[in-house]
């Protein structure tokens, strides 16, 4: 299965290998910034712990709408 994931990742042309990793590494920015939010004791801004509970849950959400689009556009091509 690894194997095939790898082949299917070498057969991209250079663009799009390039707009994947970006993909993933923007996935990973919100997701762990999402967790910060939520789990941060010193978080720079003043807000209630509801806000910043739902905030962080937005922020994950978000995180996981960007990650399925990524993998809707590898099926696609």
């Amino acid at each position: 299965m690894f194997n095939k994931i790898r082949f299917q990742f070498k057969k991209k042309s250079l663009k799009e290998r390039f707009l994947l990793v970006i993909g993933i590494l923007l996935f990973l920015t919100y997701f762990v910034l999402g967790m910060f939010i939520i789990f941060g004791k010193q978080f720079p801004l003043q807000m209630k712990p509801s806000y910043r509970i739902a905030f962080g849950i937005l922020l994950i959400v978000y995180s996981f709408i960007r990650f399925i689009r990524i993998l809707n556009t590898k099926d696609e091509q």
